[in-house]
């Protein structure tokens, strides 16, 4: 099997309308299309949804499910808020920092930009509660290749230990990077 790409990504939202209009106006996604129909396609169970698509750039979707019979959402509380998110690439610092206004000037609290070494960013929650995280790339592609490099190494000692290797530890602990010595 051979994955071309995510087709698209679909989470549950409390209003398609208010959805579609935060994403479009202040993330600048372009609605796609809508479906909607008064029973479920695959299980055929009576069920009224509406199914709204957001282009997400490069060919990336990001849809909604409005589903007004089912009982309120919620969230896995047994789970940070900070794990669970949506993340998007944005072009520079200058669009992050443009982005962060634009997201505090429409009453939206923002939190960041973090610093991750590799790149910078923002974080805030849509009307639906999911949190949303803007990057831009800071990072030198001698850095990408090194965290590729040991990853395999990081993931069979955290499968052992739980707790964090050090393969790593550069890009949080204010080190520099070990290729610029």
């Amino acid at each position: 099997m051979a994955i071309k790409r995510i087709h698209h990504v679909a989470y549950r939202c409390n209003d398609a309308k208010e959805t579609v209009e935060f994403y479009r106006d202040l993330l600048g996604m372009e609605f796609q299309l809508a479906i909607a129909e008064n029973e479920v396609p695959s299980t055929k169970a009576p069920d009224p949804y509406m199914h709204v698509f957001l282009d997400a750039g490069q060919g990336n979707v990001l849809a909604f499910f409005e589903i007004p019979n089912s009982p309120p959402m919620g969230r896995d509380t047994n789970t940070p808020e900070w794990v669970q998110h949506i993340a998007f690439e944005v072009e520079s610092m200058d669009e992050l920092f443009a982005s962060k206004q634009k997201l505090e000037d429409a009453g939206i609290d923002v939190l960041g930009p973090t610093d991750h070494t590799i790149f910078k960013s923002i974080y805030f929650f849509d009307p639906n509660g999911h949190r949303i995280e803007l990057a831009a790339n800071t990072g030198k592609p001698s850095m990408l290749k090194e965290l590729k490099r040991v990853a395999p190494a990081m993931l069979d000692e955290w499968a052992i230990t739980k707790k964090a290797p050090n393969h790593a530890a550069w890009l949080h602990s204010g080190e520099d990077f070990p290729g610029d010595k």
